[in-house]
């Protein structure tokens, strides 16, 4: 059959999740003028639907992945291939219909959490480490008010584990433990899109707005796409960094982008190419990041968004 999973191009990825006839494709073909088979049935997207937008001068790939079904994580539909594009991305966007009940949330919500992609959550701040021997070292750093230690023991002793050292750094339930026991995670950022909102009264708009990580849109009216583009931006945490050639002005036009919060020097010039970093001799940086301007640092030097790295190289 056709191929499902799309190579990953630009500087970030997100992934339209939600179920048939939401209007995910007509989302998609407006802000990226990409054409996705529009119908008024439902299951009318059948492949994943690559589209790319440029904002603010970085490439964002969007994808418009076919419906989920209940019971996508055991296999049903194309449910297990959806879910598996979805855990590459970025940042995810679940596009519900505003008059549709909201237990459609918790439906796609549950689907993305059995297969291991933890919606706007940071990873637990737990350290946990297998041993060959020495049986079980548990300290904490704090009070552990929603579990304990022999949770805690009880777990490790599911999971056959009797040599290990555990630190918790902060005061986490016992589903946190399991997911850093189990090590195959995925902390993704997530924003709801509620669709349709031509449909509904003004009183009830603003009950929307109430609610967090939350943005009410009407894909077919082109209505709040200016509220959407901005709040991708802040959940995607991208940090553009402009280069200068030697007695040349900066270039504006295409910043080098870097994302997931490494945004070093090092991180740029590897950005840049790989090989870069063997003739590194300093980095003249302009912007917020530095204290004066052109400020010399080394490849330790924390880059912020929209500053202007002019690389020296060893002679």
């Amino acid at each position: 059959g056709e191929g499902f999973d799309v190579r990953s191009t630009g500087d970030a990825r997100i992934g339209f999740v939600g179920f048939p006839s939401v209007g995910k494709s007509t989302l998609l073909s407006n802000l990226a003028g990409v054409h996705s088979e529009v119908a008024a049935y439902e299951f009318t997207t059948l492949t994943t639907v690559p589209g790319v937008i440029r904002y603010k001068g970085a490439k964002i790939q969007l994808l418009d992945l076919p419906g989920i079904i209940e019971g996508a994580k055991d296999g049903k539909g194309r449910g297990r291939q959806v879910i598996a594009v979805a855990r590459t991305c970025s940042l995810i966007f679940i596009v519900l219909d505003v008059l549709k009940p909201l237990d459609h949330k918790k439906i796609i919500e549950n689907e993305l959490e059995g297969f291991g992609i933890r919606l706007n959550k940071q990873p637990p701040k737990i350290y946990f480490k297998k041993k060959e021997k020495g049986g079980l070292n548990f300290t904490t750093t704090c009070t552990l008010t929603k579990c304990d230690q022999d949770q805690i023991r009880a777990v490790l002793s599911e999971y056959r584990i009797h040599n290990a050292d555990v630190t918790f750094k902060e005061d986490a339930t016992i589903d946190d433990f399991v997911d850093v026991i189990e090590g195959n995670r995925t902390y993704i950022p997530c924003i709801y899109l509620l669709n349709k909102i031509d449909q509904i009264s003004i009183e009830e708009l603003d009950l929307i707005y109430k609610i967090p990580h939350c943005v009410p849109i009407s894909a077919h009216h082109h209505w709040n796409f200016d509220d959407l583009l901005e709040k991708m931006w802040t959940y995607l945490n991208l940090t553009r960094v402009y280069t200068k050639p030697k007695g040349q002005l900066p270039d504006y036009d295409s910043p080098v982008v870097l994302k997931d919060g490494r945004r070093t020097v090092e991180n740029f010039c590897d950005t840049i190419h790989r090989t870069l970093m063997r003739s590194f001799k300093v980095a003249l940086v302009w912007g917020a990041s530095a204290k004066h301007a052109p400020q010399r640092c080394g490849k330790e030097h924390e880059l912020m968004d929209e500053d202007i790295v002019q690389i020296i190289k060893k002679v």
